[in-house]
């Protein structure tokens, strides 16, 4: 017996909500694997990266250095496309450390590092003059109460 068109709807609609909640369950469902698909993608970038190659080097043998500027440009939007397959594949079933986070959070890979010393200390926070240990122990109090 076929389904009728609110079944059909009311389906549909179940399916968008576990796409967008588990994405990784839902590729299982649907037989491809993230890993696959990131194999396939990272395959993909190499051979558009080679085609830009080449349309880069038609251009600088033809002496259109427009040409030659579209060949890098392919091969830049492919080789990023490229590493971030690798990337993500890499990365599978692993949980991602805070420096992961940070460049999944930005997606040109760039961040800002909230780290080294600055010359201007922030206010409210006291000099602290005791034991490595103690200011270890310290910091991981603060960033508990955080929620890191």
């Amino acid at each position: 017996m076929p389904l009728s068109e609110e079944e059909l709807r009311l389906l549909e609609q179940m399916e968008r909500a576990l796409v967008e909640e588990d994405p990784k369950f839902a590729s299982t469902l649907r037989g491809t694997t993230l890993r696959q698909a990131a194999r396939r993608r990272a395959l993909l970038a190499g051979f558009v990266f080679a085609v830009g190659i080449a349309v880069l080097m038609g251009g600088a043998i033809s002496g259109y250095w427009q040409i030659g500027i579209v060949g890098f440009v392919i091969m830049l939007g492919s080789a990023t496309i490229g590493l971030s397959a690798v990337r993500g594949q890499g990365l599978g079933g692993q949980q991602k450390s805070g420096a992961e986070a940070a460049a999944a959070a930005h997606p040109s890979g760039f961040g800002v590092i909230d780290g080294g010393r600055s010359r201007s200390r922030r206010p409210g926070r006291a000099k602290s003059s005791g034991s490595f240990m103690e200011r270890v122990e310290e910091r991981w109090r603060r960033r508990k109460n955080r929620g890191f």
